[in-house]
């Protein structure tokens, strides 16, 4: 009998190709999202990439009872994959209070029903923010946690200390949080990808809704930074790379694998790059010219990160297999095919 894996958040970016992930690994999927940041279209793209729909429930986590109601209704759930959040670096500036609600709030009712209902793993989506501005690069699990430079990545700090404290308070819970760098790229078909709703607030769609000529401009927020080319420095994953490690977590933990019941990893591909460089690479690979300018720095962004992932690769077997440039030319396929559809 397959086991079902509740994904949160299930229908925006990650989630969605994590889904599809699960469900070519055999598992049963159910989806919960309140379709705040995505559409319900994403379904379909999962479907036909599949072949199957997963069952989906529109919920928002931030609600206790309705969240109780959920976990009693589906009771034979082997783990969650805990993605809803809010997650812009920075609209959780200027808009604190969201992000401490959705993001600690939601994580909380989860783990309440987890206890309740007696299930016993959770991957959670955690990120690099949570390392802050380190002194020493690349960072490793263990490169202590710094002050936080927003809301978002607090919330990011302060979840992964609630679930420290809830598995070592219960100890039939086990964790593993993935702490992602920055994830791009779309899936191979086209079929699902990067759609926010509204103005981007990562690069790479901005990217490819400028070189569309949604947006008028590309902004590039500082050039004075201690990098390179004086552009912010980061360590791209393509999102199919990244959701294969969610179904390498799930794996460890139902087959009793995992060494601790809290474990923490970084999900990334070990290489530095700049936004100046990923803009050049964009041009290079889909021949689209790109407006830009340079503008002032913006509040609440690191200068340069990118992880060691040994551990990752080692401990879970895993690592990243797209190179930048097919990475790239995916998120423009998907930019063009969503296009396509609307004209």
């Amino acid at each position: 009998m397959k086991k079902t894996i509740l994904v949160t958040g299930g229908t925006g970016y990650i989630g969605s190709h994590t889904a599809v992930a699960l469900i070519d690994e055999g598992y049963d999927v159910v989806i919960v999202d309140n379709l705040s940041n995505s559409k319900m279209e994403v379904l379909d793209g999962i479907e036909k990439i599949t072949g199957i729909r997963p069952r989906f429930e529109q919920l928002d986590l931030v609600y206790s009872e309705r969240v109780d109601a959920f976990f009693k209704s589906y009771a034979k759930i082997s783990a969650v994959i805990h993605f809803a959040a809010s997650k812009a670096v920075g609209e959780s500036v200027s808009n604190p209070l969201k992000y401490y609600q959705n993001n600690l709030g939601t994580l909380v009712n989860v783990l309440q029903g987890m206890e309740k209902y007696d299930i016993s793993n959770i991957v959670f989506s955690s990120s690099c923010t949570v390392y802050g501005q380190s002194d020493i690069l690349p960072v490793t699990e263990n490169t202590p946690i710094k002050e936080a430079m927003s809301p978002y990545g607090n919330t990011k700090q302060i979840c992964e200390e609630i679930l420290r404290d809830t598995v070592a308070a219960n100890e039939k819970l086990s964790c593993v949080a993935l702490r992602y760098f920055n994830p791009v790229g779309a899936h191979a078909s086209a079929l699902i990808g990067e759609l926010p709703l509204g103005v981007p607030d990562n690069l790479v769609p901005f990217i490819t809704q400028t070189a569309m000529g949604i947006r008028e401009k590309l902004r590039v927020f500082g050039d004075d930074y201690n990098t390179p080319d004086g552009s912010c420095v980061r360590d791209y994953i393509n999102v199919v790379d990244l959701a294969k490690a969610h179904v390498v977590s799930i794996n460890r933990m139902i087959n009793n694998q995992n060494k601790k019941h809290m474990e923490i990893f970084n999900l990334g591909t070990g290489n530095g790059v700049s936004v100046l460089e990923m803009i050049k690479t964009f041009e290079k690979v889909t021949g689209q010219a790109l407006n830009y300018e340079i503008v002032a720095r913006r509040a609440g962004d690191i200068e340069q990160v990118w992880a060691d992932t040994s551990f990752a690769n080692n401990e879970l077997g895993w690592k990243t297999e797209a190179n930048l440039e097919d990475t790239l030319l995916s998120a423009w396929n998907w930019e063009k095919h969503i296009r396509g559809k609307k004209s």
